[in-house]
């Protein structure tokens, strides 16, 4: 794939384009995950209709859908049934979201804007951003319980327990722990590689591995993908604090230089800007290598990392 490998030359030069059929691809995963929230979502209804509202602000903020489009691509390379993978890239969306509105929090990131517009806190009130946070959690289990999710109840254990282990304290939360704890200890770079893995990519990896899971593939289908998902979930962290740096609210939707002002080390403040920029180029062809025995039914996959090295928001 050209995308990464031409940008490694000449850092200021000319970005390649990326690809119309990853455009269409990614532009399909928000679109089928969109319709199957707008399904699964309770409407606004009874005394507790605040929740709801709350529940739907936060869902249908925008966004790339990065994570549905991972478990859409993922499970076309093992021609998994498309419902059974829009309803799996819906369970990851809302958990992903219950993130997000608790990440915002005053006790957490304190965030006022996100994806240009407020934070369910500030849209509504703190409690009823914890609440709607806590219902879109145990939502994206309850759809993967469900038998419409997929025929066998062992396929549908596996993806709970997956999904369990990426978001626990293991996982994400403890990923969020650490990132807390971040501006009163010296960090180092494995320190901030751990924060990150733990944080943005446990959720790339079960992504990715929900496709095998789903298409009931081997363990060396399993172990390839999370090759390739911890290697764009460290690529797209670094490109994430190349933003707070270099990026602007207008782009990015949200604040940036945060990471500076609580005095967080990042990849990018450790290694510098061309450094951490490198190792994203790095990362990123590794992860397009690792999909090559899937040949063009990855060719989407292969194409995002060339996208994360792109972006500017």
């Amino acid at each position: 794939m050209g995308t990464t490998a031409e940008r490694t030359g000449d850092k200021a030069g000319p970005r390649t384009a990326t690809p119309p059929d990853f455009r269409t691809a990614l532009d399909d995963a928000a679109a089928a995950v969109a319709a199957a929230l707008e399904r699964l979502l309770p409407a606004p209804d009874g005394l507790h209709a605040r929740v709801h509202e709350a529940m739907r602000y936060a869902v249908f903020a925008g966004g790339k859908r990065l994570r549905p489009f991972l478990v859409l691509q993922s499970a076309r390379l093992f021609a998994v049934e498309r419902e059974h993978a829009v309803r799996v890239a819906a369970a990851i969306e809302a958990l992903h979201t219950y993130s997000l509105v608790h990440d915002d929090l005053p006790c957490m990131d304190d965030d006022d804007l996100r994806r240009g517009r407020p934070t369910t806190h500030k849209a509504f009130d703190e409690a009823t951003a914890v609440l709607a946070g806590d219902a879109l959690l145990t939502m994206a289990f309850e759809i993967l319980a469900d038998d419409a999710t997929h025929t066998s109840a062992a396929v549908r254990c596996r993806l709970v327990r997956e999904l369990a282990l990426a978001a626990g304290s293991n996982g994400m939360v403890g990923g969020q722990m650490i990132d807390m704890l971040a501006p009163d200890k010296t960090f180092g770079a494995d320190d901030v590689i751990l924060l990150q893995r733990l944080k943005t990519g446990a959720l790339f990896e079960f992504c990715c591995v929900a496709g095998a899971i789903l298409g009931e593939a081997g363990a060396a289908d399993e172990a390839r993908l999370r090759d390739y998902a911890r290697d764009i979930g460290l690529t797209f962290q670094i490109t994430d604090d190349l933003l707070d740096v270099l990026g602007s609210t207008e782009k990015t939707g949200k604040a940036v230089g945060k990471d500076k002002d609580q005095g967080k080390a990042t990849l990018v403040s450790l290694w510098g800007i061309d450094a951490a920029r490198d190792k994203a180029q790095t990362l990123a062809r590794h992860a397009v290598e690792t999909l090559a025995p899937y040949g063009t039914t990855a060719a989407a996959l292969q194409a995002l990392p060339g996208f994360l090295l792109d972006r500017d928001s």
